[in-house]
Order: C-alpha cells, then sequence, then structure tokens
C-alpha cells in the first residue's frame, strides 16, 4: 500500500494534470493544497482512511477525502490512472526539470506538440521555443540547461530522497532472525549530500536465505545480479542497492573497506602494509616473507583501527581529508550529534509560505525537545513567498510574545528571513530589524552576478549589524541548480570579522553551506547554526541531516551555536543586539 509521501505525490501529480488539461485554479490548488495536508499529516493516513474521517484534516474536502481512501485503502486511484493515461508517458519527465511548470509544459505540449525531453531539447535548439509566447530567448537557454543538468545527475540521488528507504531496508535486513550483524555501508554511511547507490554489509551464517529475504522486499524492483557473496538490485526508486553477506569473523574489515573512500582505504591499507600486513574486505593477514607485528583481535572496526595506531574514525569523516593523520596524533574532534541541538531559528509559518501556525509550529518543536524555536518567515521581497510586511512582521512579534507568556522552558523567537537586494542592502530598515530577536539574511534573486559582484552583495548584507546569520550561502539546489558564484574563504573572513553566524540548511536539497568548507570557518571562529528551513511540522524533522553535514564538516558542540541551552542563547542574541545598537 502507499506511504504517506507517496500518497502527497499522486494528488500533487494529480493537481499538475488537472492544470494541464486547463481545468479551474480552485480546483487544481485544491488537489496541491490536499498534497500538503497529507505531508504534514501527523497522524496515520491509512487508519483514517478505514474510519471514513479523512475530511476532519484541515485542507482536504469530502470529494479528494473519498480519492485518499481509495488509493490508502486499495492501492490504486482509477481517478489519476485514467487522467494520466490521457497524455504521453514521457511528457511527466518534463516536470523534472528546473524552472519548468505546469503552465509551460501545457504550452509546450498543446502548442509545439513537445511530449518528451528530447523533443524539447530538439525545439529550443531549433529556436521554436524562443518563438514561443511568454518564453523567448533566455528561457530557451534555461531549459536546455535544465535538460543538461538532469543528464549530468541522471544517476544521482540526494541523501534526504533515499534516507526513508535506507533506513527501513537495514531494518528489514536485521529483523531476519539469521542476521547477527548488519550496517548500511558506503556514501549514506559517510552521510555523502549525494550518492549513486547503497551498499549494505550483514554477516551471517545463512547467505543463501538472507539473499533470498532481501531480494524479496518489496522495494525491489529487479535483480541485476546475484552471488554467493554479492546481490545487486534496482529498487523501484532507481536506485541501486549492493548487499554483500560475509562471516561475523570479516564483518569488521568489510564494514570498513565498503564504507570508506577509495582514497581513505588506499591510506589505510598503506599503514597496514606498513607493519608487514595485508589488509582486504575480508581479514587482515601477515605478509609472506615479512617480519610483522602480532595480529591482535578484530572483532570491530575500532579494533582495526586501534591495530593500525589510530584513534577510531567515524564513517563521516572517512574522505581522506586529514582524518587519518589526525587519528594518528590523537587529535579528532568529538563531533556533535543530534540530541546536542537545543533549538533552532530558520522555520516559516502559514504567515509566509508555511503550511502549519505559530502554535503547530512551537507544538511539534516542543515534542521533540527542543527548548527554543525562531520563526524566520520571508520578508516582503518574496512575494512569490507571500513574504511580510512590516507592519505583518511586527504583529507577528507580538503574537509570539503573547504566546511566550504561556510557555515553561521554552520560548518561540521573532525573527526574519530577510531578502538582500541586489546591491547589497536589505528588505527592512534597520528601525524594523531592531525591534527583532535576530535576522537571517538570505538571496532569493538576482543568482548570476559576477563572483565579486556577488561576493561583496553577500559581504555588505553581513556587515549590517542587525543581521544575526546568513542563510544559505551559495543558493544551491543539489541535482538541480548550482550555487552562484561567489568567493566561499572572503565571505567566511568577513563573518568572522563581523561576528555574522553561517548557516547548515538542512534542507537535503541545500545542505548548504556546503560540509567541505567547515573546516575553515571553525579554523576562523565562525559559529555555525544548524536550521531546518521547516516549512511545516515534519520539516523539523530535516535537523538530522544538518547534523550528519556538520558531522562531516568536523563540527563539535561547541562549533554550533544552537547547541546552547536557552538561557544561553538568550545572552548570545541579546549581546549581538547590544553590539547593534552601538
Amino acid at each position: 500500500m502507499p506511504n504517506k509521501d507517496e500518497i502527497a505525490e499522486t494528488l500533487e501529480s494529480i493537481g499538475l494534470l488537472l492544470e494541464l488539461k486547463g481545468e479551474n485554479a480552485f480546483k487544481t490548488r485544491a488537489y496541491a493544497n490536499a498534497a500538503r495536508a497529507v505531508e504534514t499529516f501527523p497522524g496515520n493516513i491509512e487508519q483514517m482512511a478505514k474510519e471514513d474521517r479523512l475530511a476532519e484534516i484541515p485542507g482536504i474536502g469530502t470529494a479528494i477525502a473519498a480519492k485518499i481512501s481509495e488509493l490508502a485503502t486499495t492501492g490504486r486511484l482509477e481517478f489519476y490512472e485514467k487522467l494520466r493515461a490521457e497524455f504521453p508517458a514521457t511528457l511527466f519527465d518534463l516536470f523534472e526539470l528546473q524552472g519548468v511548470g505546469a503552465k509551460k509544459v501545457k504550452a509546450l505540449y498543446e502548442q509545439l506538440g513537445v511530449t518528451s525531453i528530447p523533443e524539447l531539447e530538439a525545439a529550443c535548439k531549433s529556436g521554436r521555443v524562443a518563438a514561443l509566447a511568454g518564453f523567448g530567448d533566455k528561457s530557451a537557454l534555461k531549459i536546455l540547461a535544465a535538460i543538461e543538468a538532469r543528464g549530468r545527475y541522471a544517476d544521482s540521488y540526494r541523501l534526504g530522497s533515499v534516507a526513508p528507504l535506507a533506513e527501513t531496508l537495514i531494518e528489514y535486513l536485521k529483523g531476519h532472525e539469521e542476521v547477527s550483524q548488519a550496517s548500511i555501508a558506503g556514501s549514506y554511511r559517510r552521510r555523502k549530500e549525494t550518492l549513486h547507490d547503497l551498499d549494505f554489509v550483514v554477516a551471517t551464517r545463512a547467505a543463501a536465505e538472507v539473499t533470498e529475504y532481501f531480494t524479496r522486499h518489496e522495494a525491489v524492483g529487479e535483480i541485476i545480479a546475484r552471488g554467493p557473496t554479492k546481490t545487486s538490485v534496482r529498487l523501484k526508486t532507481g536506485v541501486q542497492a549492493d548487499l554483500r553477506v560475509v562471516t561475523n569473523e570479516q564483518y569488521p574489515f568489510a564494514l570498513m573497506y565498503f564504507t570508506g573512500s577509495k582514497e581513505h582505504n588506499v591510506k589505510i591499507r598503506g599503514l597496514a602494509l606498513a607493519r608487514g600486513w595485508t589488509l582486504n574486505e575480508y581479514r587482515l593477514g601477515a605478509m609472506e616473507g615479512r617480519k610483522a607485528a602480532a595480529i591482535p583481535a578484530i572483532d570491530e572496526e575500532a579494533d582495526l583501527y586501534a591495530a593500525l595506531g589510530l584513534e577510531y574514525i567515524e564513517p563521516e569523516l572517512r574522505e581522506n581529508m586529514g582524518e587519518i593523520e589526525a587519528a594518528a596524533a590523537g587529535t579528532l574532534p568529538v563531533l556533535l550529534t543530534l540530541e546536542n541541538l537545543r533549538g533552532t531559528f530558520h522555520n516559516h509559518t502559514t504567515a509566509s509560505d508555511g503550511h502549519n501556525t505559530l502554535e503547530e509550529m512551537a507544538a511539534a518543536a516542543r515534542e521533540l525537545g527542543l527548548e527554543y524555536l525562531g520563526i524566520a518567515d520571508h520578508s516582503k521581497g518574496s512575494f512569490q513567498a507571500h513574504g511580510l510586511d512590516a507592519a505583518r512582521l511586527l504583529a507577528q512579534r507580538e503574537e509570539i510574545r503573547k504566546l511566550n507568556a504561556g510557555y515553561e522552558e521554552f520560548r518561540l523567537y521573532a525573527g526574519t528571513e530577510c531578502d538582500v537586494m541586489k546591491d547589497g542592502t536589505l528588505d527592512f530598515p534597520d528601525e524594523v530589524l531592531s525591534q527583532l530577536d535576530y535576522v537571517v539574511a538570505s538571496i532569493h534573486s538576482v543568482f548570476n552576478l559576477p563572483e565579486a559582484e556577488m561576493t561583496a552583495r553577500i559581504i555588505r548584507a553581513i556587515s549590517n549589524p542587525h543581521v544575526t546569520m546568513l542563510g544559505h550561502l551559495t543558493g544551491r539546489l543539489l541535482l538541480s541548480r548550482e550555487g552562484y558564484a561567489v568567493d566561499v574563504p572572503a565571505v567566511i573572513e568577513a563573518a568572522a570579522a563581523t561576528g555574522t553566524w553561517i548557516e547548515l540548511n538542512a534542507n537535503p536539497s541545500r545542505l548548504d553551506m556546503d560540509w567541505r568548507w567547515w573546516p575553515l570557518a571553525r579554523e576562523k571562529g565562525v559559529r555555525c547554526v544548524i536550521n531546518p528551513d521547516a516549512h511545516n511540522t515534519a520539516g523539523l524533522q530535516q535537523l538530522w541531516f544538518g547534523v550528519a553535514a556538520a558531522r562531516k564538516g568536523w563540527l563539535t558542540r561547541e562549533d554550533v551555536v544552537n547547541c546552547l541551552p536557552l538561557g544561553r542563547i538568550d545572552k548570545v542574541l541579546a549581546e549581538k543586539a547590544r553590539r547593534a545598537r552601538k
């Protein structure tokens, strides 16, 4: 049966298809709203369907509730299948292109007869798209760039897209009675922001039985190859998943080997060779004809690292970026954990483009055990996101103050995600910003400036003493939009000089600032702030991805400002405000 995300995706698709058919905006918007309602609903959709209570969920009307019920209880929706059959199957690929929405797809389909990406590419190159009303040369070039990007990222997947299924599969494998140890390995275990496949390592005495069990999972679409120790399948999502079955004795070696990057593993094997040992994915042995030290007992990965004279290296660090040298010197950092976070700041509500109210966001934060939550709805310049003008923003601030009067050991902070204008000025004047608890400065427009101009724009923005933190530094959207040209080291230097925090945007489509820059920021004394950029209550769960990226960036709880408890974060924000008033 479809899960909540799949139901929401189906509703979203129905809205797009109805828009293609030319249905009225109210009807198409109803499906989009229902999709968001399902996506953010914290309860059991299938149970609500069985109890005929779906219409009780805000945003879901009676007619759509009946369709959700059919889908949730039968696994299919006749209305959707008939609607989809009215269009060529390849037409849906067009929606995957950055910047190509339903209105453009409708025009391309109806006026040019475009039904696939190859046809669209040909129409762009021939000038037919540029000649179409509402498009032009720039639109055609942007579409060609989006097509090129899609091809470049065709076999890549975002960590956030793969994580739910990866965690489901590993729990499934651990549930088999013949499995004694199991782990996800590869780039997923290293928490790379994008990956090509999934790797699972399992210790068992019943390799054939466990392999068969793995291939029978409902997520498996096809078996690519099957052998005594390795089996590869293609999941229905398109991701390849490899299962390696080993013995308990082989497990520590296999897990380390299939986790580390190629460069990390080469160096590790070099350390073994220097001791007269050979190391592979199955064992650590003595080299023939070489005098070597006795090989200690290896029961887990930490034993293997210790045998090589190293501290245990956390999986996220295994990229050959200095972690081996630090492990040898005993100077690896104690990486932060999700439990270290006490609150977060960049979150949206229904006041702008969020899907939950202030009260609902606060309740969700408290349920997660957070001590504070910052609200940073968009400023007026982000009109597409229903940005707030000064009057609405200050009214929201007063609403937050009233809510805080009813909380114990929890606090809401009033902020704004303030647009940075092309020249580096801010969307609100200082007299407005000074009345807030904090300010997130973010770029949401004019992404095509030359590097020097973009860098100067950002530095001017964070030089405003009212700016607390810089949001999603490069503006990238993983596997969709490259970040704009910016001199990141120069921005880090400016953040250090102005005391500005830099955000690690935990949205798995962003994970920006990139983990590769955090060691430099840490060296310069720049504080990180992990924010989920949550647009609904479920979005607060994205903090997990932010912590994963921070760990890859060698960050500790001391480096991340929102690891501070409520009393201390109050003082830090107040000190920033005092400096701004001087």
